[in-house]
This record gives C-alpha cells, structure tokens and sequence, in this order.
C-alpha cells in the first residue's frame, strides 16, 4: 500500500526535470565566471619575477581542468533533462524503458551522486519507483556499458594528463600575453601521465624576507625526487618520468660525483725529494728584564742626568742655590759655588763682591 502511495508520477518527474535544467544553467554561468578568474590568476603566477611560480599555477590548472569538465558534463546532463522531459508520456505509457532512453535516463542515475544538483536525487527516485531497484543497480554498475561515455569521463576523480595540464598553461599564457616557457619538458611517456607532485623548484630563496642574494639558485631542481635512479646523482631528468629541467640555473648533470673527482691535496712533501733541505730549528730571542716598579727612571740602566742650568741671584740677595758644575747651553761654566755648609753669617756684607765677580765671568762666556 505505501510503494503505490510513493510510486512513479510524471506530474513531479516534468517539474523537476524542468529546475535540473534551470539549475544546470546557473551552475554553468557561475562556474565559467569563476574559472575566467582563474584564467587570470594563472597568468599572474606564470607572469612572477624573478621567478614564475610554476608549480602553483600547475597546480591551479588542474583545478581549472577540472571545473572545465564539470561545466562540460553539465551541458550534456542538461540536453539528457530536456529530452526526458519531451518524452515523459512515453516513459509513462510504457512499463519498461524505452531503449532509446535507456542511455540518458542510466546517465541520470549514476551522475546523481556526482553533481550538485539536488533535482537529479528526485529525479532517481522517481525512475527507481518506475523500473526497480534492479535497473538503478544496473546504471550505477555501467552494466552493459550504458552510460554515456563522455558524462563519465569528465565527471571521474582521475586527474587530468600533464600534457593536458601544460597546454592549458601555454594557452593562458599566450591569452594574457606572458612570455613564459615550461621549465619541465614532458617526454613521450609523460603524455597520459598525471602531474607529479611539486617538488618546489619554482619556490624562491627566502621568500619572506627577501634577503637571499641575488642570483642564487633554489637548493634543487625540478628534476628532484623524480626518479630514484637520478637522486643519487643529482641530475635534472626523472628516472621514471623522463622529464627534463631546462631552468636558468646552472646544469646539476654532473651531480655529486664532480666533487669526488677531484685531488685532495697531499699530506706533506716527499721525504726522497726534500731530504737534502736542512731543517730550521726555531730560536727563541731572550728578552731584557722588566724595570721593577719601584725603581725610577734615573737608576735605570740608561742613566741619563739632567744638565743644571745656573741661574745667577738677583742684587741684593745673598744667599741662593747654586749649583757646582753648572752648564750653559750645553758647556761646563766652570763656576764654583760656595758651599752649603758655609754658616750664613760668612756671607754678611759679601754679596755685592761675589755678584759683581759673577756678572763679568758671565759676560766673559758670552764672547
């Protein structure tokens, strides 16, 4: 009683067959507006100085790739709704399915889970109301091969080639104008491979601070982790991929076993060669004493005296010191001074004689 209460109704099959179509349309024009935006964002990687960022925009093309089949598959799900649609009373009067449908309404069932337009889930409900659980099994199993080849191509979680990948990049590239050549050359085997994983080739030195110096390469190619063959020798084609890195650092072909060629230096000269060179024996230069701290400079071992310069008495004074010996400019004066033990009263009433006898032997030593 309740299967004939929710069984097959063309008059809820044309209304929802009808929004599926409107749906899809809406999806499309979205899809396409955001994938010109895209388009645009590629181009400005591909377009990076001093360094495209290719790995990023491959990576975007394939997501690009992506909504590009969608739009596609929804375009043909969108002819499938409308030729349903005219044939509802067909599908109504009949209790199998037509076999000129069978295709389209197959289509319909297995792209439900697949798209998202939710008027195709009602749309399967009401086809496995009409033909059975059986016949819905059967389309989602491709039974038969039934299914419309390119809806299930462009709807598969595979990811697109590289080679597909790389010509959506020349295509961009040529649209915005971008001069820019693919620093990964695909070999023949490479045509219907998937995009191997970015290995960071293109990712600049020190891109946060931008204090790399100028000129200096990223520390590996493309050419990296493609293969295990080439690792260990550090050249810059995959050993499983054959591809080949054409960047505008120098060529890594040589690897690490350039640095193995070369000599080390020797560890000492030949005793056969050298032998008859004496050897030197380092002497050591003994140094003078230090000065004790104590000790001044006049009784150090230069003793050098200070000449004393005599300087005559002023009239009137008797008493002065004088020094024996006296020089002038560098000349013994030959003056004799009177002595320091003389008491001070010997000199009473005598110090304008010895002044006066000083003054004309001074005046002599002038001439």
């Amino acid at each position: 009683m309740d299967f004939l209460l929710v069984g097959f109704k063309a008059s809820k099959l044309k209304p929802q067959l009808k929004m599926a179509v409107s749906r899809f349309q809406i999806a499309s024009n979205k899809k396409s507006a955001l994938m010109k935006q895209t388009m645009r964002e590629i181009a400005k990687l591909l377009a990076e100085e001093p360094q495209p960022k290719e790995e990023k925009a491959r990576i975007r093309a394939e997501a690009l790739i992506r909504e590009d089949n969608t739009v596609e598959a929804y375009e043909i799900l969108m002819l499938e709704c409308e030729l349903v649609f005219e044939r509802v009373k067909l599908i109504e009067s009949m209790k199998e399915c037509p076999e000129d449908l069978k295709s389209c309404i197959s289509t319909l069932i297995w792209s439900a889970d697949r798209v998202d337009i939710p008027e195709l889930q009602n749309i399967r409900k009401q086809f496995r109301y009409k033909y059975g659980k059986k016949f819905e099994e059967a389309c989602l199993n491709n039974v038969g091969g039934i299914l419309n080849e390119r809806v299930v191509a462009k709807l598969s979680v595979q990811p697109p080639s590289a080679y597909l990948v790389q010509t959506y990049l020349e295509k961009i590239a040529d649209e915005f104008k971008v001069d820019w050549k693919p620093a990964v050359k695909l070999g023949a085997e490479d045509l219907s491979a998937p995009m191997v994983a970015p290995v960071g080739y293109s990712v600049q030195v020190a891109p946060g601070t931008g204090l790399a110096p100028a000129g200096v390469p990223p520390p590996f190619n493309a050419g990296d982790g493609l293969g295990d063959d080439d690792m260990g020798s550090g050249s810059g084609s995959g050993g499983g991929g054959g591809m080949t890195v054409a960047t505008g650092a120098a060529s890594r072909s040589t690897g690490a076993s350039t640095l193995t060629d070369i000599p080390s230096a020797p560890a000492g000269p030949p005793s056969d060669k050298y032998g008859d060179i004496p050897s030197v024996t380092a002497t050591a230069i003994p140094m003078p004493p230090a000065t004790a701290p104590g000790r001044s400079a006049a009784s150090s071992s230069l003793d050098l005296e200070e000449p004393d310069i005599f300087i005559p008495a002023a009239p009137g004074q008797g008493g002065g010191s004088k020094a024996s010996g006296a020089s002038f400019g560098g000349k013994t004066t030959g003056l004799d001074s009177n002595s320091d033990d003389r008491d001070d009263g010997s000199n009473a009433g005598g110090g304008e004689a010895s002044y006066d006898d000083l003054a004309a032997r001074f005046s002599q030593l002038k001439k």
